[in-house]
């Protein structure tokens, strides 16, 4: 999507029903939100999330969110591998379809 402002927890979650190991959302720096807080509502909707699937019993760490900017790739990248290794350790989704 072209803007984390449009993220819905919904995606979250059909990601991990449907399969996904983890879920990395990756926004604009607060204060760099072409939509001023689109970011900041994602960042809300991103610990909600974290909150509902450690209630349901699953890893919290499975979905994490990131700040980075366009200008920033090799920050995009060192996230992307962080991130990926985090899910390597905490294993494959256990509701994968």
């Amino acid at each position: 999507m072209p803007c984390t402002a449009r993220l819905d927890i919904n995606f979250i979650l059909k990601a991990l029903q449907e399969g996904a190991d983890g879920v990395l959302i990756v926004g604009c720096h607060p204060g760099d939100c072409a939509y001023k807080t689109g970011n900041l509502g994602a960042e809300r909707r991103v610990r909600f999330a974290r909150k509902l699937i450690e209630q349901m019993g699953m890893n919290e760490d499975r979905v994490k969110m990131v700040f980075v900017s366009a200008a920033e790739g090799d920050k995009f990248a060192s996230d992307i591998n962080k991130f990926a290794e985090e899910i390597r350790k905490i294993g494959p989704n256990p509701i994968r379809l």
